[in-house]
């Protein structure tokens, strides 16, 4: 148990520094302004007993000056008030800046995290570190570090005013302290623990909420609604008991704290009204004292609570910094260089690969495709045919092997110049919820609407957009929802029109379109592809043909090579294949 508490309390004091180290010392001037308006804050509250010691004191003399001191309280009070204003400003923009800045480098830092990176963990638990774990940061540093540090430094200036009024009951409070402090730090490394659960929790069902209205037809179609409903049910239940442990682990502070206050305000009353029958202490003492006691009660008794929540607050930073630490598998090389006038020519030389490192998804992959040339990859579901887009766009390395565009390892040239060189259109199409427009320019975010309206044209897609209530500024919904599956797919070839890259991957582009549609299109198709080095993936037998060369993947490896009808007089895997895919429409192509 003790390692244990050793372990937090160094976890605690790291996570602090590092705070401070790569994000508040940032902001320092401002945190200096914010520090000495706090000073300015617990000085003025620490002249309240000072000023009322002085009131009773003139009262028993009957001094008439006693009239002013009512006054020079309401100033300081006013003053107060202001200052306290200033130094919340202050502190709460600090605060917000660097959560600002935390929650960008946490999107930046995914926006470079590989591909593998997005596999591990679901898109629910991520999105909770930007909006619960966020917000619970948030009110860390903007409320809970700003808090226990004024409150701090007012019972530091208000223990002084005791020492000053009485040193002997001072050093009683002083006593009493550490008999609430050690549990209350105890209680917090608990909450710590439970907080950290309760994220987690919350990371789960984010997850499993967005999950079930992703699939909200499937769930209709099925008449699933009772059964997801009852597994939502136990997640909210769940968050439910963990949420209440936490508030059960913040609340043990309160008895304790009520308990130590009571005792030394009691033990106050007591022992500082027997000086004054004795005649060892003054009135004005004992009431300054008092009042010094009462109003240090408040700040001292809040570091119990903000104790705790500064430890829920830890534990949110310290999920946040484990993502920012997650450095990506696949990352620019530090000399990388420029992908400068693509070419476009294209080679594999024995490329190895596997998501598992056990079972190969490529093995021994050898081909070259020379500028503009056009190549389709064949075979059955799971043989690995995305996975060599993939490679090329490099969103996985090489086990063993290299590729190599115009000659140039592609681990060698930075990712966004290779990938700013290569257009994809694939079969699962993502539409962002904004216009069509912006959609179709996201293939190049500085083209002109003219040269928008001209891709959409080339790629058949004008004529529903402009029949749209908006034409181009309609709003697709989210993942393209208000578009139909055809009317999604030509945005998407729009796009990668747009795009004017030498280097063109088409998986299953037209695999959403019915075949009139796609005769519609397949004229745009080709002119896409002139002059470009161009890798399809497809499951109709008229854009396979038209391919320079066709290879055969199964089982991670290129069985077969060669053009459609050499390898249907093979008689071979291509061939079998056409015969159970194409069906008719193969055995007439071969004829």
């Amino acid at each position: 148990m003790k390692k244990e508490t050793l372990s937090l309390n160094s976890s605690s004091f790291s996570l602090i520094v590092r705070l401070w180290r790569d994000w508040m010392s940032q902001h320092l001037s401002q945190i200096i302004l914010a520090f000495v308006l706090m000073l300015l804050f617990a000085a003025f509250t620490a002249t309240f007993p000072l000023l009322i010691e002085k009131s009773v004191e003139l009262l028993e003399e009957q001094n008439p000056n006693f009239f002013y001191m009512p006054l020079l309280i309401m100033i300081v009070a006013i003053v107060r008030g202001l200052v306290s204003y200033v130094q919340t400003i202050v502190s709460q923009s600090v605060a917000l800046r660097i959560i600002n800045q935390i929650q960008k480098a946490m999107f930046g830092h995914l926006m470079d995290s590989d591909i593998p990176s997005f596999q591990a963990v679901t898109s629910g638990e991520l999105m909770s570190r930007f909006t619960n774990d966020v917000n619970m940061m948030r009110d860390t540093l903007s409320k809970t570090l700003v808090g226990l540090l004024r409150n701090v430094i007012v019972a530091i200036f208000l223990i002084g005013v005791m020492f000053y009024l009485d040193w002997l009951l001072a050093a009683i409070i002083l006593a009493l302290l550490p008999i609430a402090g050690r549990p209350v730090i105890r209680i917090g490394r608990r909450v710590r623990r439970v907080a950290t659960k309760v994220q987690e929790e919350m990371g789960f069902l984010t997850a499993n909420l967005e999950q079930s209205l992703a699939g909200i037809r499937l769930i209709k179609s099925y008449g699933m609604e009772n059964s997801e409903q009852i597994r939502a049910n136990k997640l909210f239940e769940n968050i439910y008991y963990q949420a209440l442990k936490l508030v059960k682990g913040r609340s043990r502070t309160y008895p304790i704290l009520e308990t130590v206050g009571g005792i030394s305000i009691a033990a106050i009353i007591a022992y500082g009204g027997w000086r004054i029958i004795s005649g060892t202490g003054t009135l004005e003492s004992f009431v300054g004292f008092l009042t010094a006691v009462i109003t240090a009660y408040r700040p001292i008794r809040s570091l119990g609570p903000l104790l705790t929540s500064l430890q829920e607050g830890l534990s949110a930073i310290q999920r946040s910094f484990s993502l920012l630490d997650k450095k990506p598998a696949i990352k620019d090389v530090d000399d990388a260089g420029v992908l400068l006038k693509c070419e476009g020519s294209i080679k594999f030389e024995n490329v190895f690969f596997s998501y598992n490192k056990s079972t190969p998804a490529l093995e021994n992959i050898s081909f070259t495709i020379r500028k503009g040339q056009k190549v389709a990859l064949v075979g059955p579901s799971g043989a690995g045919k995305s996975t060599i887009l993939n490679m090329v766009l490099r969103f996985y390395d090489p086990d063993n092997g290299r590729i190599t565009i115009d000659e140039k390892d592609i681990r060698e040239v930075t990712m966004a110049s290779l990938r700013s060189n290569i257009a994809l259109v694939s079969q699962d199409v993502f539409l962002f919820d904004s216009s069509v427009a912006k959609n179709i320019q996201f293939g190049r975010p500085a083209a002109s609407q003219e040269e928008i309206i001209a891709a959409a044209r080339a790629a058949g897609a004008d004529e529903f957009i402009e029949v749209l209530p908006d034409t181009y500024d309609t709003i697709v919904g989210e993942r393209g929802v208000k578009l139909s599956g055809g009317q999604q797919q030509r945005i998407s070839i729009a796009r990668a029109i747009l795009r004017k890259a030498p280097i063109l991957l088409l998986d299953e582009a037209t695999s959403s379109l019915d075949l009139e549609s796609e005769q519609n299109i397949q004229n745009a198709l080709d002119k896409l592809t002139e002059n470009k080095t161009t890798i399809v993936i497809a499951h109709r037998l008229a854009t396979i043909m038209k391919s320079d060369i066709i290879y055969f993947i199964d089982n991670g490896q290129i069985v077969e090579s060669g053009r459609h009808e050499d390898l249907i007089s093979m008689n071979g895997s291509y061939a079998r294949l056409c015969n159970l895919q194409f069906k008719d429409e193969a055995l007439n192509e071969a004829e």
